[in-house]
């Protein structure tokens, strides 16, 4: 197992620390990543799905730091889109 995990899931933090930096995004980064992998674990378990290589416990290792990064950005738009702009009326 190469340092490539360790080097993601530093970026990964990074990306949080940059861009949101608030417990709930955290949070929400942490539960997809958990919980995308352990559906992917499961698919690969079951043989659904199967990786040509993987490193540690049937998948690969880098998977949870793509899933924690995926959640944070969601978690962002989500947001930003919740925060949205006051429409104001047309003068047709």
């Amino acid at each position: 197992m190469s340092n490539c995990p360790l080097t993601l899931g530093a970026l990964s933090l990074g990306l949080w620390w940059t861009f949101d930096r608030s417990r709930s995004g955290f949070g929400l980064g942490l539960t997809i990543a958990v919980l995308a992998t352990l559906i992917a674990q499961f698919l690969v378990y079951n043989g659904i799905y199967q990786y040509t290589s993987p490193d540690f416990m049937y998948i690969r290792s880098w998977l949870p730091c793509i899933f924690f990064s995926g959640g944070v950005t969601v978690g962002n738009i989500g947001r930003q889109l919740a925060m949205g702009s006051v429409e104001k009326p047309h003068s047709d």
